[in-house]
């Protein structure tokens, strides 16, 4: 009788246990990862869950989308459990930008990747270093060193093309004679174009510009290379 009796005390609170805990019942934990925090919050909702969030910064992750949780996906839980979510912030934090003038274009993209920047599109402009940042830009505005800005911004570098000036100004050739208007062209780096001969010519030495095209009236600076035609006549011994 007193084997029986400890035998029947231990059975109904073993299944008494049981059943206050649901042994071997439960909720099973949805996998949230990569939801939508709003969609999360819905689906644990219809699960009798709770859930409680936390926000975190992520470069190149989706903003409001839930990127850990815990308990794990699959886990056996009970009812009003409560699910810890981890959610990519919307509002990225301040970087200030580096200062990248010293550096090389292949430097730079280290530089802000550094800083959790990114780069966005390259321009060149006349420089004697290639490849040198001359200028970095965001939104359309140059910025300056030490500048803050929201961290997984892209910057636009301008580079140097390592040909130095690119543009040169255009000499004033006209009363020169041939000979030397041909040598200032020569020496603004630009090319002699079309000559056109005005009247007679009885002596090619002695020739003299009348006109010229382009002139410096048209624009103060060309690229380097341009062909500028001229216009001679004879001039008077």
């Amino acid at each position: 009788m007193a084997i029986g009796t400890v035998l029947l005390v231990f059975l109904t609170a073993f299944f008494s246990l049981s059943i206050y805990t649901r042994h071997g019942t439960g909720i099973q934990v949805p996998q949230l990862q990569t939801l939508p925090i709003e969609k999360a919050i819905n689906i644990l909702k219809a699960q009798g869950l709770e859930y409680k969030v936390d926000s975190v910064y992520v470069l190149d992750e989706k903003p409001g989308s839930v990127i850990q949780q815990d308990p794990d996906p699959g886990t056996m839980v009970k009812e009003n459990r409560t699910i810890y979510l981890t959610v990519v912030t919307r509002n990225a934090p301040p970087v200030a930008l580096p200062d990248l003038e010293p550096y090389t274009y292949r430097e730079a993209i280290a530089t802000l990747s550094n800083y959790g920047l990114k780069v966005g599109d390259t321009t060149y402009k006349p420089d004697i270093a290639r490849d040198r940042i001359l200028e970095a830009h965001f939104n359309g505005q140059i910025i300056k060193p030490g500048t803050k800005i929201p961290k997984g911004s892209k910057i636009d570098l301008v580079l140097g093309n390592g040909e130095g000036a690119s543009l040169v100004n255009i000499p004033n050739l006209v009363n020169l004679d041939i000979d030397a208007a041909k040598f200032a062209i020569l020496g603004a780096k630009l090319t002699l174009g079309t000559i056109v001969y005005n009247g007679p010519v009885t002596d090619s030495s002695t020739l003299k510009v009348i006109a010229q095209s382009p002139n410096v009236a048209d624009s103060a600076k060309v690229n380097i290379g341009t062909r500028i035609n001229i216009t001679v006549t004879q001039a008077p011994k």
